[in-house]
């Protein structure tokens, strides 16, 4: 009798755990702040997802633009909320990481700070040249820069600039690096002939699909899914890449239940019909979500990969 009483009382309290997990709902308003100003993709994509969770979920999700040092300003914020999950940051992986790596002693978080929550995609950010260029992958280009006394190579952030400067420096090819404000502007200059290749994250596949320009290598980790044929730098023989991510994360030491549902919220969101059509019109993407521990090991490989880029 006392066995059964035993595991009677192991069943009711499973039963009464599992209804606690399913019954999570935030206590009020979920504030989803956004670390870039208004208009941009991220902000495109935190108000598309913070809608098709009210919407699935009934509950009411605020989207706040809190721009500032590309979400530095409020990732310090939101690493010192309260962790009751009402208070949940979205912001890209690139520029978190080289302030942590740069100036990490001067911020008031680290990336222990945080609950990872999801991603929402990965941005693939290419090496591209036009399509009579008499190169077709990196080799080709440093052979074609030697050549000539330097090829002239666009960027438009410091992680690709750092790419081009580690592989001259290994290879000696002399590239000669051009800063621009864009990728469009980049996009422009090399198609009218005025450098020699180029970095672009989407805008770039139109003219691939039309004949215009070429892929010379995939920058980020893994190969692009509109072009698997491409091998990525480290597949060519230099071991570094730039990933950047769209995730989500909210202050540390978030109950279980707290996290699991808004984990699964998120997801849903994400991978619903509407934010999938969002993400393809605005980034020319897939929706990627990693997970909660997917998305933290993300951050750590991430910054260590980071670190080499600045030789740390």
């Amino acid at each position: 009798m006392k066995v059964i009483k035993y595991l009677l009382g192991i069943c009711f309290s499973v039963v009464i755990s599992t209804a606690a997990f399913a019954d999570w709902k935030p206590s009020g308003p979920i504030n989803l702040q956004i670390g870039f100003g208004a208009g941009g993709s991220t902000d495109i994509l935190g108000r598309a997802i913070g809608k098709e969770i009210e919407d699935q979920y009934g509950w009411k999700v605020v989207v706040e633009n809190k721009p500032g040092g590309g979400g530095i300003a409020m990732f310090t914020k939101i690493a010192v909320a309260k962790p009751d999950g009402l208070k949940i940051g979205m912001g890209v992986s690139m520029p978190t990481l080289i302030n942590l790596v740069m100036r990490g002693d001067k911020l008031t978080f680290d990336l222990d700070s945080f609950d990872y929550l999801a991603t929402v995609t990965r941005a693939q950010l290419a090496m591209i040249a036009r399509a009579d260029a008499p190169y077709d992958d990196i080799a080709g280009l440093i052979e074609h820069s030697k050549g000539k006394g330097g090829a002239l190579v666009g960027f438009d952030a410091k992680p690709q600039e750092l790419v081009m400067k580690l592989i001259d420096g290994k290879s000696g090819a002399g590239f000669k690096l051009v800063s621009t404000e864009s990728g469009a502007e980049m996009l422009q200059n090399l198609l009218g002939g005025h450098i020699d290749a180029a970095f672009n994250g989407g805008p770039h596949i139109q003219y691939l699909e039309s004949g215009d320009v070429k892929m010379l290598a995939s920058v980020n980790a893994g190969r692009h899914n509109y072009a698997p044929d491409t091998q990525t730098l480290i597949e060519q023989g230099y071991d570094i890449y730039v990933d950047p991510w769209w995730y989500i994360a909210a202050p540390v030491g978030l109950p279980s239940d707290a996290k699991d549902a808004l984990a699964k919220a998120f997801n849903s969101a994400i991978n619903s019909e509407n934010v999938r059509k969002v993400i393809q019109n605005v980034l020319k993407l897939k929706p990627n979500n990693l997970g909660p521990n997917d998305t933290k090991e993300m951050m750590v490989d991430g910054l260590a990969n980071i670190a080499v880029l600045f030789g740390k």
